[in-house]
């Protein structure tokens, strides 16, 4: 077994679709109709047959008092992984990302 697909509420499809790409870096794998939004999916470019990242409407009443208190209590909702945290944060520093603290050696 293994994981497909994962999702992430956005507000904006499009809003999250160029932050997504143009910051981050996925790249758009799948981008279909459906109804008022879209099934929109990207993938790392190094893997474009690996694990899918939704970009999911945040329209369900549950999902937004869920988001806000997440990110009242510091929880992250979804996590990525880079060779080197410091060089990535610094990337997207440049890049205008905005960031609550800056990288923190946690020891092994």
């Amino acid at each position: 077994m293994q994981i497909v697909m994962t999702s992430v509420p956005v507000d904006d499809q499009e809003k999250a679709l160029k932050f997504h790409t143009d910051k981050l870096g996925f790249v758009k794998k799948t981008d279909l109709p459906l109804g008022e939004a879209r099934w929109l999916t990207l993938v790392s470019p190094d893997d474009p047959n690996g694990t899918e990242l939704l970009l999911e409407p945040d329209s369900h009443p549950a999902v937004r008092p869920l988001m806000r208190a997440l990110v009242d209590d510091g929880i992250p909702y979804t996590s990525f992984a880079v060779k080197d945290v410091q060089a990535e944060y610094d990337r997207l520093k440049a890049a205008g990302v905005q960031f609550t603290q800056p990288p923190v050696d946690m020891g092994p």
